[in-house]
């Protein structure tokens, strides 16, 4: 169960930068899967920090430029604070690029290695169907417009369920863990909501069939 866990936060954190095709795919090494779930969280926290220097930047020169208007403080007291926000965020990211390595070592590397991989080619290989499938469970949103992390963190547990056998409920838990480490304040509600309705939904279909 823990080298699986650890697959599935490798998994996410490294699917957007690993290719496509099967046999290229294949032939990724471990150190590569991290290399790239490491290059995932750092470019995320670059990102958080470059936009909360900038909205501190913004939020400090309505401060001074305000002079008494409620409105213009009241509106850089919110920009520092989503500034605050998303520093805190950036750490976080960081924090968890520092981890890493210590969790490959908590584990069989080959069961991780296996395992990320499975997954990542099976969601690469399927993508269109789980697309579609969070895309009906999904309640006046889109997949598009959702953040990716929270978009690839559906993605995994609907292959695991739908591919690779993984309990319903098993997939659901472990996808509510990996948004309360990665994904906002309230994903984790959001993840929960979305894939109880894909269960039911699968559910449903089953007992049509």
């Amino acid at each position: 169960m823990q080298a699986r866990r650890i697959a599935r936060e490798l998994a996410l954190l490294s699917v957007s930068q690993l290719p496509s095709n099967p046999e290229r795919l294949e032939m990724q090494q471990l150190q590569n899967v991290v290399v790239a779930a490491v290059r995932t969280l750092t470019s995320e926290a670059q990102d958080a920090l470059e936009t909360a220097s900038a909205e501190l930047q913004q939020g400090s020169a309505r401060l001074l430029t305000s002079e008494t208007r409620a409105v213009d403080v009241e509106s850089a007291r919110a920009m520092v604070n989503e500034a605050i926000a998303l520093t805190q965020t950036a750490i976080n990211r960081l924090g968890v690029a520092m981890d890493v390595p210590e969790f490959i070592q908590l584990a069989n590397q080959q069961d991780v290695r296996h395992y990320a991989l499975e997954i990542i080619s099976k969601l690469k290989a399927n993508r269109e169907q789980i697309d579609q499938i969070l895309s009906t469970a999904l309640v006046d949103w889109q997949l598009s417009r959702l953040a990716w992390i929270d978009r690839d963190i559906l993605r995994i547990a609907v292959t695991e369920i739908v591919f690779l056998g993984i309990p319903d409920r098993v997939a659901a838990n472990e996808a509510v863990e990996l948004a309360k480490r990665y994904s906002g304040e309230d994903g984790h509600r959001f993840i929960n909501g979305v894939l109880r309705r894909v269960v039911e939904q699968l559910k449903t279909e089953k007992k049509v069939m």
